[in-house]
């Protein structure tokens, strides 16, 4: 199962596109929409090139979400946790009271468990929120 191109719009939305590196509110260097891998100071990247990584990096993240998630998901349910991941890192996943509660088959907490993860350096971040309702409305969309 691979993501969706409403995964992608939906993390190029919410990233941005940036040619040139720059700290986030996490202080990480970040390029491109979003990426974060081997990005240094003084870096930068036409976005034809940030579009690709972008896929890629999605269809990684993808993988890693499906290895970490013991139930059956939908494509929107993919989607919205991918996008999930790849913000918060998949780390952030693997420790989250989300997947622990998801793995048992209880879908419907993970609306409300994505929601509560925004936040960069303590502080609430209004962009954060808004990804956050994006990213769990995906996840309740049905499909059809």
């Amino acid at each position: 199962m691979k993501v969706s191109q409403e995964c992608v719009d939906l993390v190029k939305f919410f990233e941005g596109f940036e040619a040139n590196a720059y700290l986030c509110p996490a202080n990480v260097w970040t390029i491109g929409y979003g990426r974060t891998k081997d990005v240094r100071e003084g870096d930068i990247i036409p976005e034809v090139q940030a579009e690709r990584d972008v896929v890629e990096e999605l269809e990684e993240f993808a993988e890693q979400v499906l290895n970490s998630v013991k139930v059956e998901l939908t494509q929107n349910e993919l989607d919205a946790l991918t996008s999930w991941t790849y913000n918060l890192g998949v780390g952030n996943l693997q420790s989250s009271t989300l997947l622990k509660k998801l793995n048992t088959g209880d879908y419907e907490s993970v609306p409300s468990e994505m929601v509560r993860w925004n936040k960069a350096g303590g502080k609430v971040l209004a962009g954060l929120t808004k990804r956050r309702e994006a990213e769990a409305e995906l996840w309740a969309k049905v499909v059809g």
